[in-house]
């Protein structure tokens, strides 16, 4: 509501797809060499959990497809990404510094999970995502990036560090 009652913020920017050529290449290559290396990795820490929602609640996990990315990305991009850079973008004008504070706040967002891991992914996507911002500038495209990951992490098994009604 804040953004949509201030007569400077560019609405566009909520559901245009903006610059999202100059990120496509970036977005899709770097997340599937992130998700086949972090696929490895997880399933040879930690085997027993690998794609365990998948295997153990098939329906679960198609409700989380669906619902992941409208009831959880959706609200976090607005407020993390388009609200944060632009209302301190006169507070901090330059793009790097508000791409640290914002993967900063996002990551401190999750210490209610308890854990380091949800912390430091946060803070790894936080930056991944406010980066897709700043160079985009559409909610939209950073709402497809950060989607694809969380899915991602859910699918591999990292979801647990993730969902406060499953205990790592």
């Amino acid at each position: 509501m804040l953004l949509l009652g201030d007569p400077h913020f560019k609405r566009f920017r909520i559901t245009s797809l903006g610059q999202f050529s100059a990120v496509k290449r970036r977005l899709f290559s770097f997340f599937f060499i992130g998700a086949l290396f972090s696929g490895v990795f997880y399933g040879i820490i930690n085997q027993g959990n690998w794609f365990v929602m998948p295997r153990n609640s098939l329906q679960d996990w198609l409700m989380l497809l669906i619902l992941y990315p409208v009831l959880s990305v959706m609200p976090q991009e607005l407020i993390f990404r388009t609200y944060f850079f632009h209302r301190y973008k006169r507070i901090m004008p330059n793009k790097t510094v508000r791409i640290l504070v914002s993967a900063t706040v996002f990551a401190l967002a999750h210490i209610v999970y308890a854990n380091w891991v949800a912390v430091i992914l946060a803070f790894i996507g936080g930056l991944l995502f406010a980066f897709t911002y700043a160079q985009s500038r559409s909610t939209f495209v950073c709402v497809i990036e950060h989607s694809l990951w969380g899915l991602w992490m859910f699918t591999l098994g990292i979801g647990q560090y993730l969902d406060s009604a499953i205990v790592p």
